[in-house]
């Protein structure tokens, strides 16, 4: 077994600026003002815009649903038991990672090659909302990737 591992993707400022100005394009296109969070793998902030008209309170949800897509390398949103929502689990780890893991839909891990570079988290609308924002932010920087190659 190796010692180190190498090559292996980062998420760079340029990549956190396509997909930002994607998620926020798809807000205006649905006519919601997004805050709008960037995060690299380890869930540390690389871009962020906070929308004309975006409520202020929506400004630290944005970034703890990106921290926690890229931290559990899952969407943020409710733990489940089967198809059922666990309140308790969900609020359990919400409280003990001192509000790291939310229970809020709208943060999405970001994936090249198998492996998670980062997570955008979206705030201000619906849940839907707000992951349909995150996911055009996503689909953004798979479209940067394709055309590079």
């Amino acid at each position: 077994m190796p010692a180190v591992t190498r090559n292996t993707p980062k998420l760079t400022l340029e990549g956190a600026q396509i997909i930002l100005a994607a998620a926020q394009a798809r807000a205006a296109e649905i006519k919601v003002p997004m805050d709008i969070a960037v995060v690299d793998d380890g869930g540390h902030l690389l871009a962020f815009a906070r929308m004309d008209g975006a409520k202020l309170s929506s400004v630290e949800i944005a970034i703890r649903k990106a921290h926690c897509a890229a931290i559990r390398r899952l969407p943020s949103g409710p733990s489940r038991s089967g198809d059922d929502v666990n309140v308790l689990l969900s609020l359990g780890l919400s409280v003990a990672s001192q509000g790291r893991q939310i229970p809020l839909r709208g943060g999405i891990p970001l994936q090249v090659d198998g492996v998670c570079v980062g997570a955008i988290g979206v705030s201000n609308g619906s849940e839907d909302q707000d992951v349909d924002v995150a996911q055009a932010g996503g689909r953004a920087l798979n479209t940067a990737l394709d055309t590079k190659s």
